[in-house]
């Protein structure tokens, strides 16, 4: 199979960076809609790609797995709804008063039902903010519709909203009317120079845990994209393994305590204090709100019809003993034996789904072939999936440092330290 040629169009088409998920889950993935199809012969199935949006669709499915829960890095949540409680600066001039809100990519709906539900149960009544949600998995967008989760999506301690905002389903739980109902979910491509063109700009963006997908080309044509939709005086909330990732003449720190949040950039403008909410400036027009000429008009893009079919498959059963793999593979690679070990790393990935252990076992493998691009991918996908290991942290750290990424490796460090100091204090 040439290979290259699928990473190249997927590079192109989603701007998926192939490292980030490594090459033999894409591969994975393009064997099995060839088998689907009856294709034996790669080259026909590249044309069909090319020629139908629905074939793309399917391979999107198979190749990005949403790895989400309600409340995901609570800290976030809680500043969001801590300053709309208090009066987003920007609202205050606009018709209505509407907070515009806006996640992307999306997933399966758990981030922004989490914002939803942040915001309302800080008392902020639903007709005063709106929340957009945009993914280009129509198959996890009609998941995020059918409002119907398991116990996979409620995770940690503190799930007391579960029983504020949802009701027991059969085997899972229905999240209530009254959230659904102030969440809008769009078909849409990150990379898509004219997404959401036409639309009002947004108070806060989420875009969390996906500029580390993307090659450089496509994550820059995202930043400008998160540019023109951002108000001058939003906030953007990105993954906190993401926060190098940002140019510096486009977005600055917000210093909002652990919320890993930025504001736009302007020319002469002082950093706001620590903790500050967003300042009060005054209103420009949505062309001056963008450090990049915004692109010419174009329809936005289509909302979901309500209902969508759904089609949810039933739980797969657990495996029987999933780590073995992963132990064979560090024995191995403690012998030096690194194409055997990367083997059997995403041999696991395949088979059992992504694994925090799985991904930063393959990244310490890659590291040692100094492969160092993939590692630092593959790190951040650890990290992605469990964003307190500790050991993924140093290691990237170290490895970032090497490549002279010296401020990153910095902060990574720091938050490692802080994660062990903050364990004894517990024990």
């Amino acid at each position: 199979m040439s290979l290259p040629e699928f990473e190249a169009f997927l590079r192109r088409t989603i701007g998926l960076d192939v490292a980030s998920v490594t090459p033999a889950m894409v591969e994975r993935s393009v064997r099995g809609r060839m088998a689907a199809r009856g294709l034996p012969d790669p080259g026909s199935y590249l044309e069909l790609l090319r020629s139908s949006e629905a074939e793309l669709q399917e391979l999107i499915e198979t190749v990005v797995i949403p790895e989400t829960w309600f409340f995901r890095d609570r800290e976030v949540f809680a500043t969001l709804a801590k300053i709309a409680a208090e009066g987003w600066p920007s609202v205050g001039a606009r018709p209505g008063g509407l907070l515009r809100l806006l996640s992307l990519p999306c997933a399966t709906g758990e981030e922004p039902y989490s914002m939803a539900m942040a915001l309302l149960d800080a008392g902020l009544p639903p007709e005063r903010f709106r929340v957009d949600a945009v993914d280009i998995s129509l198959g996890s967008l009609q998941r995020a519709q059918h409002a119907v989760y398991g116990r996979n999506s409620f995770r940690g301690d503190d799930i007391g909203f579960r029983e504020r905002h949802f009701h027991k389903e059969g085997a899972g739980w229905r999240l209530d009317e009254r959230v659904r109902s102030q969440v809008h979910f769009t078909v849409g491509n990150l990379i898509d120079s004219f997404l959401l063109s036409g639309t009002e700009i947004y108070d806060a963006v989420f875009c969390r845990n996906v500029l580390i997908y993307f090659g450089t080309e496509a994550r820059d044509r995202v930043i400008a994209t998160l540019d023109r939709l951002l108000a001058p005086e939003g906030l953007l909330f990105m993954g906190p393994s993401e926060t190098s990732l940002l140019p510096e003449r486009r977005f600055r720190p917000a210093r909002l305590p652990r919320a890993f949040a930025f504001y736009k950039a302007k020319a002469g403008s002082p950093q706001p204090p620590v903790g500050a909410s967003p300042r009060k400036r005054a209103r420009s027009p949505v062309a001056a709100s963008t450090s990049v000429p915004p692109p010419a008009p174009k329809p936005a893009p289509f909302p979901l019809p309500l209902p969508l079919p759904v089609s949810v498959p039933a739980a797969s059963p657990a495996p029987a003993d999933p780590a073995r793999a992963l132990d064979e593979a560090m024995r191995l690679a403690d012998q030096g034996r690194l194409a055997e070990a990367a083997a059997l790393c995403e041999a696991h990935l395949r088979e059992h789904g992504p694994s925090a252990r799985g991904f930063y076992l393959l990244g310490l493998v890659r590291d040692a072939a100094r492969d160092h691009r993939e590692a630092a991918a593959l790190y951040r996908k650890a990290l992605y999936i469990d964003p307190k290991n500790q050991e993924v942290l140093f290691h990237l750290a170290s490895l970032l440092e090497s490549q002279g990424a010296a401020q990153e490796a910095k902060l990574l460090n720091d938050r490692a330290r802080r994660l062990a100091v903050n364990g004894k204090e517990k024990t």
